[in-house]
């Protein structure tokens, strides 16, 4: 399994993807989930998976292929954000329809993956994309600024209660820091290094990102100061009433 989100601020957008792949506990391994396409000072774009992991890079080599060979259509020509969400979900089921084939199994859930997919073209707004395995995608709204897949149960509460769409980008990304060290806490099929990268918008800048591994000073410092938060606000809570006794 896997956890990975993603945030649309006023100001900017956060991604951030574990690596932990799980095909039981004698097969866990590290593949990147968070792939950057784009054109400096033109386009960018920024693709996150969850699911069959076979799916999945078939999807990125595919998509990283066309624009390699200079196709016609590839991330790097679309019109439109929603025209390369739209392009990601066709991939994603011809993939998938191929595999299904050629195994002989008649379960689309063996080669499920889902999508989510961000980013801004010149002259256009940023948009963030969640595409499911249908195909079908929907994009993110003022009210509804950010995007999770896989183990999402975890992590949601601490972004649901912290992120709006006006949140600044420092406290964002510590809230999507924070749903990824509750959701590693409570999951062993998620875990790190995780990969995070922040995008101005209206920069068109291609960010370098950046990988946290499990030695990462900052990331063990918040976890620990919000594991001592967490404690003492239980404490300080009021005490149940007595009838809760009864």
């Amino acid at each position: 399994m896997t956890y990975c989100a993603a945030i649309r601020l006023k100001d900017a957008m956060v991604f951030a993807s574990d690596t932990r792949t799980n095909a039981g506990i004698d097969h866990i391994s590290t593949f990147r989930k968070l792939y950057q396409y784009g054109v400096e000072g033109e386009r960018f774009m920024v693709l996150q998976t969850a699911g069959s992991l076979a799916t999945s890079q078939a999807v990125f080599n595919k998509l990283k292929t066309d624009i390699n060979l200079r196709s016609e259509s590839s991330l790097h020509t679309v019109a439109t954000l929603f025209d390369a969400a739209q392009m990601v979900g066709e991939c994603m089921r011809s993939i998938m329809t191929h595999a299904q084939s050629i195994a002989n199994d008649s379960n689309s859930s063996t080669f499920t993956s889902s999508f989510i997919l961000g980013g801004q073209i010149k002259g256009q707004p940023p948009e963030l994309y969640m595409i499911y395995p249908e195909g079908n995608c929907i994009r993110a709204t003022q009210d509804t600024p950010f995007f999770q897949l896989g183990e999402s149960k975890y992590g949601k509460p601490i972004l649901d209660r912290s992120v709006k769409y006006e949140t600044d980008v420092k406290h964002a990304t510590q809230a999507l820091m924070l749903s990824f060290d509750s959701t590693i806490h409570s999951n062993l099929s998620v875990g790190m290094p995780i990969d995070l990268l922040i995008y101005q918008n209206d920069s068109l800048k291609m960010p370098k990102g950046h990988r946290i591994e499990q030695d990462d000073e900052y990331f063990n410092d918040i976890s620990r100061q919000w594991s001592v938060a967490l404690r003492n606000t239980l404490s300080e809570l009021p005490e149940c009433p007595a009838d809760y006794w009864e």
